[in-house]
């Protein structure tokens, strides 16, 4: 996909900006959606509109909930995948993305495929299909960049080489094999640039 293809989501963008201001998401979000477009190179019989459409709305739920919540309870708890936040930010990212892909005239086909990856997509053990595996992946590799493990470092508590840590941890999480490639290339570049083997 060419990026001038990619400006037919430029409404979605705006109508979902309010809810980006939350967690970091106007960061994280148009990161993981750059990851999303190279993930989809390799899968050309994925549904591209599915995906970019997932990836760009399933954390603007985050903003329904207090940040200081979602810090406790999102990063600090000891199960945060499976905490009361979680669940409730996918079901706030239902909600909020159907009002958002209605407002922008997307169909309730696609619609309905957005949402079944946005409801569970941290708390469901399983991918249902490969778009839901794209979706995933895209959703991780942002935090393999100098940007995340910035990020990370706060939400975490961490030093850059203890949060290099913890991803590196997860690399067999990822659901595609170039997902995880990208995500171990991206890792060694930031352990170099942040002189991870001196500090």
């Amino acid at each position: 996909m060419m990026p001038a293809d990619l400006s037919r989501y430029d409404p979605v963008w705006r109508a979902a900006e309010p809810y980006m201001r939350a967690r970091k998401n106007d960061v994280h979000i148009p990161l993981s959606f750059a990851w999303c477009v190279r993930l989809l190179e390799h899968f050309p019989q994925a549904d591209r509109d599915v995906c970019l459409l997932a990836i760009l709305l399933h954390d603007i739920g985050w903003w329904a909930i207090d940040m200081e919540e979602i810090i406790e309870q999102g990063f600090r708890s000891e199960n945060i995948l499976q905490s009361d936040v979680r669940y409730r930010h996918e079901a706030e990212g239902v909600r909020l993305g159907t009002e958002v892909l209605r407002a922008t005239g997307w169909s309730e086909a696609v619609i309905a495929q957005v949402c079944e990856i946005i409801d569970g997509h941290d708390t469901r053990p399983e991918p249902r299909h490969l778009n839901d595996r794209i979706v995933r992946d895209s959703d991780k590799l942002w935090r393999y960049e100098v940007t995340g493990t910035a990020v990370g470092c706060d939400w975490f508590g961490e030093t850059p080489v203890q949060n290099c840590a913890r991803n590196e941890a997860i690399l067999p999480k990822f659901e595609t094999e170039p997902g995880r490639r990208m995500a171990t290339e991206e890792l060694a570049r930031t352990r170099a640039l942040l002189l991870a083997h001196v500090l």
